[in-house]
């Protein structure tokens, strides 16, 4: 694993969804505060692979360290990108695009910060959803899609996500825990770890949603104990749209997500600030902040 020392600090972000002019700008805008700064980009940078690399490389060359977890806009088939990969090809070509750029991926050894708060190790990761997290009244997938269409709140990923060549993304998404939590128990035991994904590791942050049934594509069950397992200080993640600090079972969650200009311009906290994940300064109204702290509750698309 490898190591650093330094007077920085280890801050996150995502869901930047730089197609859109004014959320492009807040990347040029953003800086770190010292030269030992790392950032985590949890997810949802673009949909098309010109614009990650241009979103990833830019901030690759102003942060210490940049940390990538992917979001399901890059695993996006868009029609508007050049690139026509589908599922695990588009995956390792992102991959191979952040490795040519010094971004460090889920497939990459993780990192440990020594800065203040550290040492930890820093995990991005790469999870998916299964479907678990369905809406109340509903015991399957298909129970859950037919009132999710019902609804009409119906993720885009239904449409342009392909799990090529698995079978469905919930076998993906299987995969992806099982090859992860094999990595994440080889750390050492005593090693505490910020464990960064685009998508929760426990279903509590969807409880705020406006529409419930959006939570199907929010996660998995399977990573429910993952925050005491893996001795997680802090739990970094995006996809909702919704930034705030929660506690689960004495565990901190961090949405970091910057969302769309249109619920950014709403929230008195100036957008494209990275949030600090360490050194960790808890404020008395962090704990149990109130559902909605920032954003509004949004629904990812």
């Amino acid at each position: 694993m490898e190591s650093t020392a330094g007077a920085g600090q280890l801050l996150a972000i995502s869901d930047l969804h730089i197609s859109y002019p004014e959320n492009r700008t807040l990347v040029e805008r953003m800086r770190p505060t010292t030269d030992d700064d790392w950032l985590i980009v949890a997810g949802d940078v673009a949909e098309t692979v010109e614009d990650i690399r241009w979103a990833l490389g830019t901030l690759a060359d102003r942060f210490a360290k940049v940390l990538w977890a992917p979001g399901n806009h890059e695993l996006w088939t868009h029609p508007k990108d050049t690139v026509t990969l589908r599922g695990v090809a588009r995956y390792e070509h992102l991959v191979a695009v952040c490795r040519e750029l010094g971004v460090l991926t889920p497939e990459d050894p993780y990192p440990v910060w020594r800065g203040p708060g550290g040492p930890v190790a820093v995990a991005p990761l790469f999870l998916l959803y299964d479907y678990s997290f369905l809406p109340d009244g509903c015991a399957t997938k298909t129970d859950g899609l037919a009132y999710a269409h019902s609804t009409g709140i119906v993720c885009n990923d239904e449409y342009l996500l392909h799990p090529d060549p698995y079978p469905t993304r919930e076998d993906w998404c299987r995969a992806r825990v099982a090859e992860t939590e094999r990595r994440l128990a080889e750390l050492p035991a005593d090693l505490p770890t910020v464990l960064a994904a685009h998508y929760p590791l426990d279903r509590h942050p969807t409880d705020v949603l406006w529409y419930p049934e959006f939570a199907m594509w929010c996660g998995t069950t399977l990573t429910a104990d993952w925050h005491h397992r893996f001795r997680v200080e802090t739990m970094v993640y995006g996809h909702l749209h919704i930034p705030r600090t929660t506690w689960h079972e004495g565990v901190r969650f961090e949405e970091v997500s910057v969302g769309y200009p249109r619920e950014w311009r709403k929230r008195p906290v100036p957008p494209g600030q990275p949030r600090p994940v360490l050194p960790m300064e808890v404020g008395p109204g962090d704990r149990g902040a109130a559902p909605g702290v920032g954003g509004g509750r949004g629904v990812a698309r």
